[in-house]
């Protein structure tokens, strides 16, 4: 299962990002469910520092299946849209392919 934990500060700003874990929905390389998540993931990070500008810490263990991004900066609203396009993506995976698969989690930093 891949697990999605979303920091947010108490404002409800994002603070950081984490995807853990292989989602076990199909044999490695045929995994839809991974690949999305994947897509998902990495496009918004490297959206958010090369066309928004933003200035994160990464964290990545392909091994691990782990990427752990921190935001060092408050986020342009065009950063925040970004990463709400990326919830939106993933809530949707969630709810078509289950909870056995991926989570989605919220935490206040």
């Amino acid at each position: 299962m891949t697990k999605i934990v979303i920091g947010k500060n108490r404002k409800g700003a994002y603070r950081e990002l984490t995807c853990l874990g292989h989602a076990g929905y199909a044999a490695f390389g045929k995994d839809i469910v991974c690949a999305s998540v994947s897509v998902l993931v990495i496009n918004t990070i490297n959206a958010l520092t090369e066309l928004a500008g933003e200035k994160l810490e990464l964290d990545v263990s392909e091994e691990k299946g782990r990427i752990q991004c921190r935001f060092c900066n408050p986020l342009q609203d065009k950063s925040v849209f970004l990463l709400d396009t990326m919830v939106f993506g993933l809530e949707n995976i969630r709810r078509e392919y289950g909870e056995k698969y991926l989570q989605v989690q919220y935490k206040e930093v």
